[in-house]
């Protein structure tokens, strides 16, 4: 392990000392993060310093608007990715390759979309587990508690109904940073299933 491993992992548990937070939960080597509830700037921050204090890398997807100046630079720094919202599939194929070789990979994805309340997650997480046979991981912070930490690991079925279903247990008491902002578990495909 290296002198920035160390340095890394120290602040980040400094820092959460600090602000009184937790983290909880085991480490996964490789797959999906499906990071929520996702109502603040700060999830950002929270899942670095979760990492950080985890010993491991997420890259994490962000939106390419935020990649400019010094933010743009500490947003690479930390293993954040450009997602470029007019082309998605380049930047997941390309994340994906590194995916089949890295032994361990973990990309982050807010599924929410947004920090405003919303009516539905974006599927892309599932589709890309699907499509690649990664588990998913449920990450989460709780305003409450003051935790951040990781969920359970698992394989997604192809009932998307039975897996939102798990999804939506897992999350229902998380609360986030600004409670009245969290978009509730649901994907589309559930609606077209229901019919």
């Amino acid at each position: 392990m290296t002198r920035h491993f160390f340095f890394r992992r120290n602040l980040a548990r400094l820092i959460l000392k600090l602000v009184r937070w937790r983290t909880v939960g085991e480490v996964p080597s490789k797959g999906i993060l499906v990071g929520a509830p996702h109502t603040s700037n700060w999830d950002w921050i929270m899942t670095q310093l979760l990492a950080w204090d985890s010993g491991v890398n997420i890259r994490l997807l962000v939106k390419d608007s935020l990649f400019k100046g010094p933010l743009g630079w500490i947003l690479r720094a930390s293993g954040a990715v450009e997602l470029d919202r007019a082309n998605p599939g380049a930047t997941i194929r390309a994340l994906l390759a590194d995916a089949e070789t890295d032994e361990t990979f973990l990309l982050g994805i807010a599924a929410e979309g947004t920090r405003s309340k919303g009516e539905y997650w974006k599927s892309g997480f599932y589709r890309i587990s699907q499509q690649t046979g990664l588990p998913i991981t449920l990450a989460f912070l709780d305003g409450p508690s003051r935790t951040v930490g990781w969920g359970p690991t698992f394989d997604l079925t192809g009932d998307v109904v039975a897996d939102m279903d798990r999804i939506r247990a897992f999350f229902a008491d998380k609360r986030g940073f600004k409670p009245e902002l969290i978009t509730v578990p649901r994907l589309r495909e559930e609606d077209r299933h229901s019919t």
